[in-house]
């Protein structure tokens, strides 16, 4: 069945209203992959058209959100992941303290959705009866009918599909950044991966047309953002539904194309689908950015085949090779998992081997889970706790090293980031800003003496801007550029700097004072929707509805939606 385009109705339209905080709010929590979060930000369109608002824009609600992460809403939605073996634990364990958020706020709805929700149903309700809502990963739509069903019957309104019937790339988004964009080219999978639930959860791959993919790239790029992020489950399969296998290569060249998009990154290819066109589309496209997240899994031709991941060591370091030739300066992570039933010594030896020989930026490396539901999990040569967790150890000491080796090469350099709001913790703290440099890795930047971060007419960068420094010092896990503080210092802070801790220093290099900024209209159009939110009334002034679905004299008929 073909996915239709979504079309809301007068139902989807009918929140309640809470007296105390004067309009229904919510709040949502993802957990997962990039495709959770994509699908967290219709999920929050969705609501938004609906009549809600974000918990942490209504400062009544936001004052009384508690540790419970439900922000202080009226609707908390957990968006799971059922990836790893603990997904169930921490699910529960989420909804157990929540409940008793709920016990003291008269009103409040939780609801569940993503891979976990589509997998257990029904029996998420059953071991947690203060669940209102559960919902798949095929029906996000129905998302804002389902709280207020649930709301009427005061009962649970579960509701699960087994195949996509409203494209998601179709629904309403309320997107995290205004600077930087997902937009799903793909959903859904046709491998068969052994250790992999997501198949069973998502459904067949189910491709995008290219018109409507660059349509919604142009849109964002007119919204502001210059950076576009192509989402699928297994991207360069793309076009082999409509029966065009260069189909990926020519849609990032098209991409990068777009008026106004500086950078274009797509995540996650598969190496058994990884073609030369796809490189020559990344080495000669300005705009596709010089990162690549190639997973692995093993380094074992036998755990491999036992995967069912239709490559070989050899042609994995094989695609590095040609990726380097064509981009040098190309940082490729990767996706490792140790503890695949069946995995001997020799086989994780040769996982490190591999590691060794491709020395990537970074690892994102796990301890294997059986899932229910998948091939591997039935299998009777499942490896000994203690044994994984050894070898997990043993690979974390090697990717930290080979990660922190590839990033101590990267000092002098001069790097371009694109400021980011939230991606360094400890900004506040050590007088920097933070964000991504072209290969994607994470720079932490120092501001020159005596500048804000947040004094923009002063010349800070805003989110959304781009900032030149030159990276003085490689972390394991980042990079630092205070280029800003070097130059002329004297004896004196070179000999206080040394006896602050690693945490707290300022890393100079021999080099010249740089730090310049290119403000973007990114970085404007951050700034425009700052002072929108500062200039949003109040929900105790805002039209308050008494339950039943109104238009606002002066706006345009929207299908008898609130309007919000």
């Amino acid at each position: 069945m073909t996915p239709t385009p979504y079309a809301p109705s007068p139902t989807t339209a009918v929140p309640l209203f809470s007296g105390r905080t004067g309009v229904r709010t919510y709040h949502v929590r993802t957990l997962g992959c990039q495709m959770n979060v994509h699908d967290s930000e219709h999920m929050a369109g969705l609501l938004e058209e609906a009549g809600y608002r974000r918990a942490e824009e209504v400062p009544q609600a936001a004052a009384r959100a508690t540790r419970a992460g439900d922000g202080g809403a009226d609707v908390v939605i957990l968006n799971t992941c059922s990836v790893r073996e603990n997904a169930a634990n921490r699910l529960f364990g989420n909804l157990g303290q929540l409940a008793e958020v709920k016990r003291q706020r008269p009103g409040m709805q939780i609801a569940v959705a993503g891979c976990l929700a589509q997998q257990m149903g029904r029996g998420i309700v059953e071991r947690a009866p203060w669940v209102d809502v559960v919902f798949g990963t095929h029906n996000l739509d129905m998302l804002p009918a389902l709280l207020e069903r649930a709301r009427h019957n005061a009962a649970a309104a579960v509701e699960l599909e087994e195949s996509l019937k409203v494209f998601p790339s179709t629904l309403p988004t309320r997107r995290e950044s205004v600077y930087a964009a997902w937009v799903s080219i793909a959903v859904g999978c046709n491998n068969t991966c052994t250790f992999c639930i997501v198949p069973s959860l998502r459904g067949r791959q189910r491709d995008r047309r290219p018109g409507e993919i660059l349509a919604e790239i142009e849109a964002v790029a007119a919204q502001g953002a210059i950076e576009v992020t192509l989402l699928g489950q297994n991207v360069n399969s793309y076009g082999v539904g409509f029966g065009d296998r260069r189909a990926f290569a020519k849609l990032l060249r098209a991409s990068g194309a777009v008026e106004g998009i500086e950078r274009v990154r797509f995540t996650s290819p598969h190496p058994a689908a990884f073609t030369d066109d796809v490189i020559e589309a990344m080495a000669s496209t300005p705009t596709v950015m010089p990162s690549l997240h190639m997973p692995l899994q093993s380094g074992s031709d036998t755990i491999l085949r036992a995967m069912r991941r239709s490559y070989r060591a050899k042609r994995f370091l094989g695609i590095l090779e040609r990726v380097r030739a064509a981009m040098p300066e190309a940082a490729i992570s990767t996706d490792i998992i140790v503890g695949f039933p069946g995995e001997t010594e020799e086989d994780f030896q040769a996982t490190l081997n591999v590691v060794e020989q491709a020395r990537f930026a970074s690892a994102f490396t796990f301890e294997y889970s059986p899932r229910p539901g998948t091939p591997a999990a039935d299998r009777d040569d499942q490896i000994p706790a203690e044994v994984v967790k050894d070898r997990y150890r043993r690979l974390e000491e090697l990717v930290r090293r080979m990660t922190h080796e590839e990033n101590v090469k990267q000092e002098g350099r001069v790097v371009e980031v694109l400021v980011a709001q939230g991606e360094g913790r400890r900004d506040a703290a050590t007088a920097r800003i933070s964000g991504r440099a072209a290969d994607n890795r994470l720079v932490h930047v120092a501001l020159p003496q005596g500048l804000s971060a947040t004094d923009y007419a002063g010349g800070a960068p805003r989110p959304g801007d781009m900032v030149s420094a030159r990276v003085t010092h490689g972390a394991p896990h980042n990079l630092i550029a205070d280029s800003a503080l070097c130059g002329a210092v004297s004896a004196e802070a070179l000999a206080a700097n040394e006896a602050r801790p690693a945490g707290d220093r300022v890393w100079y290099d021999d080099g010249p004072a740089l730090f310049a900024v290119r403000r973007t209209r990114a970085g404007d159009a951050w700034e425009q929707a700052q002072a929108q939110a500062r200039a949003a009334p109040e929900p105790d002034t805002a039209p308050v509805p008494i339950g039943m679905p109104t238009i606002r004299v002066g706006a345009p008929s929207a299908g008898g939606r609130v309007q919000g």
